[in-house]
């Protein structure tokens, strides 16, 4: 009798070890650095083994949106913060924080090694894998708190992402069910969760309020794919632009940041075969606020600036399906829908191929029916906590439990 693996449970098997294989080479690894040092061949620097109150990690500099403000909050309260950075052009290697102490560690041998040898009581990040791959938990640090970079699933991690954190700073009800749901399949401990709301959005808005109002324009279309095989250009190439153009709209086109390196022959053709006019132009800023601002629909996937732009802007969107297969990622254990595919349809419409040619009809309905504005609420109520203090929230947290954790070895000693 021949045994029969379905693809999801080979999936998450191979995924399970190729960890425990991962996990092993690290530990020897790491074990031959502890002996190096030990020996005299190398040293690690002092500041490795002072107890450093609170650290953020960030493996990237785009998530300086996120921890800004809460680095702000937490100097309001005369807290110090080393902030580790795997980009040598973060901004926080340039803040005028005064209590931010920013490294940058762009090799990722050394990075990890600083990690994992860390003596602190907190960490903060948006980083999941914590304990899966090179990431290991340090030994010296007491309490580890992840922080979600998007207004959605948080089950949309790789398996296993946020299992071995402490704590977990979410924004709505649905994601707190799916944790908790993870923990009782996997029989794991349950961690803290604390709905606390969403920093970077809660500065979107607060920027907006402040903007001044945008001057009257023709009906703008802001393009925004991600990248990969399942983004807009891969699924529909060149035919999306054509058919918008055809709606008369000003157009507007910002690729994600990684298809200039990973798509770059198939983005310089399309940059060649729809140059820009009057009438489309294509945006690579750094800040993308202003052509949030100005555009009147946004046309994306599976980019998390689907919710940034439905949500902080209040203006309608228009989705394709991405087909995400889930078995590499939390949300398969799970087995129930993700709240995502139920937020999409109530901030927008989808666009698919049976649709394609009628994209004006779909844009112009998108905009002017009242219901998608419902929708938005709805949604922003769901996955939106705490409008306006998401920072104040996580900082008062951090304080609040630093000085628990502190108090608590204070008792022990």
């Amino acid at each position: 009798m021949k045994l029969y693996i379905d693809p999801g449970t080979g999936s998450m098997l191979f995924t399970i070890l190729i960890g425990v294989i991962g996990a092993s080479v690290y530990s020897l690894r790491m074990l031959f650095i502890k002996l190096r040092y030990k020996l005299g061949a190398g040293k690690v620097e002092d500041n490795t083994f002072k107890k450093i109150p609170y650290v953020i990690f960030s493996d990237n500099k785009r998530y300086w949106n996120i921890f800004e403000p809460i680095c702000r909050e937490l100097e309001k309260r005369g807290k110090e913060v080393v902030y580790i950075t795997a980009s040598p052009d973060d901004p926080a290697l340039t803040t005028t924080l005064t209590n931010v102490k920013a490294e940058c560690i762009e090799n990722e041998n050394k990075l990890f090694t600083r990690l994992n040898f860390l003596n602190a009581t907190m960490v903060l990040s948006t980083t999941p894998g914590l304990d899966v791959y090179q990431w290991k938990r340090s030994k010296d640090v007491q309490y580890y708190v992840h922080i979600p970079h998007a207004a959605n699933d948080i089950t949309l991690y790789r398996m296993f992402g946020l299992d071995y954190y402490d704590a977990v700073l979410l924004s709505g009800d649905y994601q707190i069910d799916d944790i908790r749901a993870l923990e009782n399949i996997r029989n794991l401990p349950q961690k803290e969760l604390l709905k606390v709301g969403i920093p970077y959005m809660d500065e979107m808005a607060k920027r907006l309020e402040e903007a001044p109002a945008v001057p009257q324009h023709e009906r703008t279309v802001l393009l925004a794919p991600s990248w990969g095989k399942s983004a807009i250009f891969g699924v529909y190439g060149s035919r999306i632009i054509e058919v918008l153009q055809k709606t008369g709209y000003n157009i507007i086109i910002r690729p994600h940041p990684q298809s200039f390196s990973s798509e770059k022959e198939m983005l310089d053709k399309l940059m060649a075969e729809f140059p820009e006019s009057d009438k489309l132009h294509w945006n690579r800023d750094n800040d993308n606020f202003d052509v949030l601002n100005k555009a009147d629909i946004l046309i994306s996937d599976f980019s998390g600036v689907v919710f940034d732009f439905a949500l902080v802007y209040n203006k309608p969107i228009i989705y394709t399906n991405p087909q995400i297969d889930v078995s590499v990622y939390d949300a398969w254990w799970l087995k129930t829908p993700l709240w995502t595919a139920s937020a999409l349809p109530r901030i927008g419409r989808e666009l698919t191929d049976s649709n394609m040619e009628s994209l004006k009809e779909l844009i112009d309905t998108c905009i002017e029916d009242s219901q998608y504005a419902q929708g938005r609420a709805e949604v922003k109520a769901e996955t939106w906590a705490n409008f306006g203090c998401g920072a104040q929230k996580v900082a008062e947290y951090m304080v609040q439990k630093y000085d628990a954790l502190t108090a608590s070895e204070e008792g022990k000693a």
